[in-house]
């Protein structure tokens, strides 16, 4: 079905219209296909999450990879700068490519890995952004 987000063959499929683009959207329950996968693909840089997609065995479904595949574009222009946090974001968008990944987001401790080093970056973003004066 094309307008299925989870078929196989979505790396085929029209990419959603940013916003201001003067596209007439269809609407999903009050809301454009890009608002939908916008939203998804930001929750995608919680390792919590990440790790709820794996525990109800969805990163081992093939169209659901190949879904995550087609979500790609978001790396690119026009779509990156609608990233809130293009940082985790796109990297666990990458990592989640990887089969491996796929399968060791099931565990805890790298759940809590990723949570640490996503913590430490951003306080060391925020000290390198706003150098204390005192």
């Amino acid at each position: 079905m094309a307008s299925d987000p989870m078929s196989v063959n979505s790396s085929a499929r029209e990419l959603p219209a940013p916003p201001g683009s003067g596209a007439d959207e269809p609407k999903f329950g009050g809301y454009t296909r890009f608002e939908l996968e916008l939203e998804f693909v930001q929750a995608l840089g919680n390792p919590l999450y990440l790790n709820h997609l794996a525990s109800r065995k969805l990163l081992s479904n093939p169209a659901f990879v190949a879904y995550l595949d087609y979500l790609q574009y978001w790396s690119r222009p026009p779509y990156l700068k609608y990233l809130t946090y293009p940082g985790p974001t796109l990297k666990n968008l990458q990592l989640l490519q990887q089969e491996k990944f796929r399968q060791d987001i099931i565990s805890p401790d790298l759940v809590e890995r990723l949570r640490m080093e996503g913590m430490k970056a951003g306080i060391d973003w925020h000290k390198e952004s706003f150098p204390s004066t005192a």
